[in-house]
């Protein structure tokens, strides 16, 4: 099969366009490539990027991709030549993520891990473009031991637990991905990624940051649902962003950790909100919840070796941009009431 020209720029698909992590892929892969943002909306937010729609390089496609997608034959992307000069590149993040709904939306989960990761996968196989997929630090389950997960370990997974509709999703589906690429000869790079946030981030799904932060603005107890001595680690959208592009423009392929493997306690994250937010909050802790879990540590060596990446953004510099735009969000009760600049 001839190589399809290539006009002015790439045409690029994104799954999960719309989403967090998405909104803001989108926003870095329209300065110089032309845009097909897909989805369904599940937990993605039409306000992500709104901002984009204006924008000739960009196109959005409402799609369930459980469903198969002919790309070539949608209307609204004859202006890209998708036909004659084909897709060069596909981010699948596409995958209903909201630790507090997983009981509520399992069996989309995995189909969109299942359906939906086949569906994009065919495109790349037809298009013979190259093909990221991001996973999640989920498929190495809870640490058994202190050290950080390396990119070898196979994972200590519960498959019938509440969280397995995401968890076994995402190992079946990176399965899915490497015997695409061994059979079809497709240059595929999977990102396993540990905790991140940054603005964007969905207010009501069952995630630490923003929801410490919603209440902190609120003036609510901040509830934390695990041991006193807990620790995480959270890596800042930015550096998430700057990741994914450094592994798609690399000639490496396989599977790599992405997070930042300074260990934090809880307590401490939780208090730092609570001083950037000027609140009277207090921190109560409570029993953890059915959906919540350990959390591990990323080993990120390989990420140095082969992408040249490290996270670079502190912690407090990253609440900051988070806590200004959630200010924003009118759906927070009373947040325009409080004085963030006395």
């Amino acid at each position: 099969m001839a190589v399809k020209p290539i006009f002015e720029k790439e045409n690029i698909l994104v799954t999960g366009g719309a989403g967090f992590i998405g909104s803001h892929l989108c926003d870095e892969l329209i300065k110089k490539s032309k845009v097909i943002c897909i989805d369904n909306f599940i937990t993605g937010q039409e306000d992500n990027i709104d901002h984009l729609l204006k924008n000739p390089d960009f196109e959005f496609v409402r799609h369930d991709i459980t469903e198969p997608l002919e790309i070539e034959k949608l209307s609204e992307l004859r202006k890209f030549k998708v036909k004659f000069q084909g897709i060069q590149k596909i981010y699948h993040l596409a995958c209903p993520t909201a630790p507090r709904e997983y009981n509520k939306i399992p069996i989309e989960t995995l189909l969109a891990n299942s359906h939906g990761t086949k569906n994009i996968l065919e495109l790349a196989v037809k298009n013979k473009a190259k093909f990221l997929f991001l996973s999640s630090s989920a498929i190495y389950g809870e640490p058994l031991e202190k050290a950080p997960f390396k990119e070898d370990y196979w994972g200590f997974i519960n498959p019938i637990g509440p969280r397995s509709c995401y968890n076994e999703g995402k190992r079946f589906a990176e399965s899915m991905v490497m015997n695409y690429g061994k059979k079809y000869n497709l240059e595929v790079k999977i990102l396993r990624v540990f905790n991140s946030f940054g603005p964007r981030m969905r207010l009501d799904d069952g995630r630490m940051i923003p929801d410490f932060i919603t209440a902190a603005l609120e003036g609510r107890d901040i509830e934390i649902y695990s041991p006193q001595e807990a620790t995480s680690t959270f890596c800042y959208i930015s550096d998430l962003i700057e990741a994914i592009q450094r592994a798609m423009r690399s000639n490496f392929s396989g599977v790599v950790n992405i997070g930042n493997p300074e260990e934090l306690k809880i307590i401490n994250i939780a208090n730092e909100i609570i001083k950037l937010t000027q609140s009277a909050s207090k921190i109560v802790f409570k029993k953890p919840l059915p959906f919540t879990a350990k959390q591990g540590l990323p080993d990120i060596s390989l990420a140095k070796e082969k992408l040249g990446w490290f996270p670079v953004i502190p912690l407090g510099e990253g609440l900051k941009k988070t806590i200004d735009q959630m200010k924003g969000k009118s759906r927070v009760v009373g947040i325009e009431n409080i004085n963030f600049n006395k």
